[in-house]
């Protein structure tokens, strides 16, 4: 059976901000799904030891004082979540985030940071994976259709509902859901088998950030860089603890 046929995970992150070297996680999902169906889910509230900006809360709905009162130190979250992203990678399952590189980069960050094992340590020092981000290779296959790739317009796209945009067992469920539907219309990623379609991910989006870095120097930006790496960036600004 197809890859897109066999167990799967999504993960999504809800966070402080934009930037995942600096942002902090506030919520988080892992859905296991089998067969189009939910057979395992896991949930987590942080309280990010920070201040969530208003127009953050204002996206997923968790202000400061919630998480504060209800979240769990972001320490322990960050921690169960890398053991369970890692547990099901040591099983072979492919852990599905759409935009995979801002997730996984947050959350190796955030384990940099409280001094907690990476995500390759956890693996004995393999390498992560297999990831499938839908939003990778949605761009991929379909190059030139238009309008936005955000999660909601290619649920849109490819007929997946998406009913509570921005909650991360939501965002999660349908990031699983939107990969099936690729695969399902595109024979050729179906085809692959996990660790093919990774190693086909890290060339396609290398190969989009190139392009668009050389669009945004065309257009006026001559110092323009798009970071190539996918799906963890490289941590040089995370503070190591001492």
């Amino acid at each position: 059976m197809a890859w897109h046929g066999e167990p799967l995970v999504g993960f999504d992150l809800e966070t402080t901000g934009t930037d995942p070297l600096e942002a902090r996680i506030v919520t988080a999902s892992i859905v296991g799904v089998h067969g189009g169906r939910v057979v395992r889910q896991r949930d987590w509230l942080a309280d990010p030891g920070i201040r969530i900006p208003e127009q953050a809360s204002a996206i997923h709905g968790i202000s400061s004082e919630r998480a504060a009162a209800e979240g769990r130190p972001v320490r322990e979250v960050a921690d169960e979540i890398a053991e369970t992203l890692t547990g099901y990678w040591a099983q072979g399952v492919p852990v599905v985030a759409y935009n995979a590189s801002f997730d996984l980069t947050l959350l190796s960050a955030e384990l940099r940071r409280h001094g907690l094992p990476s995500l390759e340590e956890r693996l004995g020092g393999a390498g992560i994976g297999p990831v499938v981000d839908p939003y990778t290779i949605d761009r991929a296959v379909d190059r030139y259709r238009r309008g936005k790739r955000t999660l909601e317009a290619v649920c849109a796209e490819y007929g997946v509902e998406l009913t509570s945009a921005h909650q991360a067992a939501a965002d999660a469920l349908a990031a699983v859901r939107v990969a099936v539907a690729i695969a399902e219309r595109h024979a050729s990623v179906a085809a692959l088998d996990p660790a093919e379609l990774h190693e086909r991910q890290i060339g396609w989006y290398r190969a989009w950030a190139e392009d668009f870095q050389s669009f945004l120097r065309r257009k006026g930006d001559p110092e323009a860089v798009v970071d190539p790496i996918w799906p963890l960036r490289e941590l040089g600004a995370v503070p190591v603890p001492g």
